[in-house]
């Protein structure tokens, strides 16, 4: 008994008609017929009804059938999974990061690593936004990115890395030295220091002001938001940063906005579509990560 003898037979059983079989297994009609009499031989009963213009199982047919389709289907299952070790033996991870965020991503990649040996890994860093276009166009597998607090962006599924507050923040001689919040229009009247554009907690910011009718001055931009603390620390204007960096440097002052301003990391990937099985094995450990990591 042969793999395609059950082949044939699965397609002559479901289309009713030898000529519509062989044209799905994409053989000649003749063929399909010489193949189903010799499996015929082989079980010793006929599993057609020829007699009629549509093709019918007979009891010796609709007897073989589900152990014919459950055969092909194991054989389908064993190519798969020898494609599936192919791909994280000899395939590729793209992963794409913000400057700043909290994962351990050494720690996550050299774990995956020494799992996936043969699967070579390619980090990049950049803006949100290109972080989120990237991996709806397959540039990127999987991201770390900042969104807005209630957002999932069009396409990408999401795990939430960190959900944080956004402060202003100063140096204590600035006159906000002492203040304990602000409005989002207030910021309008002081030298801002922010991230660039592009970049989740610069789109908080001017999403917040377009909505107080008022337009931030940006007098300094930096790449992460350790190094806008720095330059506030310095007295040369207010920080727009992460709650967690206003109120923990030691040469800043942390003023609430009002109203609050969020911004979430998440890790990002795409929700539909294609992904290779090396991407697939390290979205899985990069979500287990977090949640390892989150539980401790």
């Amino acid at each position: 008994m042969e793999l395609r003898q059950l082949e044939y037979f699965v397609a002559v059983a479901e289309e009713t008609n030898f000529t519509r079989a062989a044209a799905r297994v994409h053989v000649a009609q003749p063929a399909v017929s010489a193949q189903i009499a010799r499996l015929e031989r082989e079980l010793g009963q006929p599993l057609f009804d020829r007699a009629r213009r549509q093709v019918r199982l007979t009891a010796a047919g609709a007897a073989v059938l589900p152990h014919a389709r459950a055969a092909l289907s194991a054989v389908a299952d064993a190519r798969a999974a020898v494609e599936e070790l192919t791909g994280l033996v000899r395939g590729s991870a793209v992963v794409g990061t913000v400057t700043a965020h909290n994962v351990d991503m050494p720690a996550l990649l050299a774990a995956f690593h020494a799992a996936y040996p043969g699967v070579e890994i390619t980090l990049h860093t950049a803006d949100s936004d290109r972080l989120v276009d990237g991996v709806r166009s397959g540039r990127f597998d999987v991201v770390i990115a900042s969104v807005g607090a209630d957002e999932v962006p069009d396409g990408l599924a999401v795990d939430v890395t960190t959900d944080e507050v956004i402060d202003a923040a100063v140096g204590h001689g600035d006159p906000w030295g002492d203040v304990s919040s602000v409005p989002v229009a207030a910021l309008a009247d002081r030298s801002l220091i922010a991230l660039p554009p592009g970049t989740g907690l610069r789109r908080r910011l001017d999403e917040a002001c377009a909505a107080a009718g008022v337009a931030p001055r940006i007098a300094f931009e930096a790449s992460t938001p350790q190094e806008l603390a720095d330059l506030a620390a310095r007295g040369l204007g207010v920080a727009i940063v992460p709650r967690s960096v206003a109120r923990h440097h030691a040469g800043l002052h942390p003023v609430a906005i009002t109203p609050e301003l969020r911004g979430r990391l998440v890790l990002a990937w795409r929700a539909d579509g294609p992904v290779s099985p090396a991407a697939r094995a390290l979205i899985g450990m990069a979500r287990e990560h977090l949640r390892v990591t989150g539980d401790a």
